[in-house]
């Protein structure tokens, strides 16, 4: 059992810099992939980014490449997103998972271990 705290998500403005941290508690931290995904309203879950079990991988959604960065830290059983320059269109509660296979997957289907989520508003 993994259980996923996310936390950093605030009101911004468009253009500016926020880091969200997914806290990982359980032991099966190290040895798996870690995910963010987000959701805005009426809009189906989207894939935001991944990295692999040994931090050496790392994948991105199309519509935040070359402005987020995911990072983790074994010591802290903490996953980052440094997202930048955000948009409006960026406005979304943001999830984070863990997939057991270690892998930086980008399916939902990868991901066992999910948390609450925290909310993400960019204004315009």
């Amino acid at each position: 059992q993994v259980q996923l705290v996310e936390s950093g998500g605030r009101l911004v403005q468009a253009g500016d810099s926020l880091r969200l941290s997914c806290a990982a508690a359980g032991r099966a931290f190290s040895g798996a992939g870690m995910g963010w995904f987000r959701q805005a309203p009426g809009k189906e879950r989207e894939f935001v980014a991944a990295i692999s079990r040994g931090g050496s991988i790392t994948r991105y959604g199309d519509s935040v490449k070359a402005r987020f960065a995911i990072s983790r830290d074994y010591a802290k059983n903490t996953v980052y997103l440094q997202m930048n320059s955000l948009k409006p269109e960026d406005t979304a509660v943001y999830y984070c998972a863990t997939s057991p296979g270690g892998s930086a997957a980008m399916a939902t289907t990868a991901y066992t271990y999910w948390g609450q989520g925290t909310q993400v508003t960019v204004s315009s």
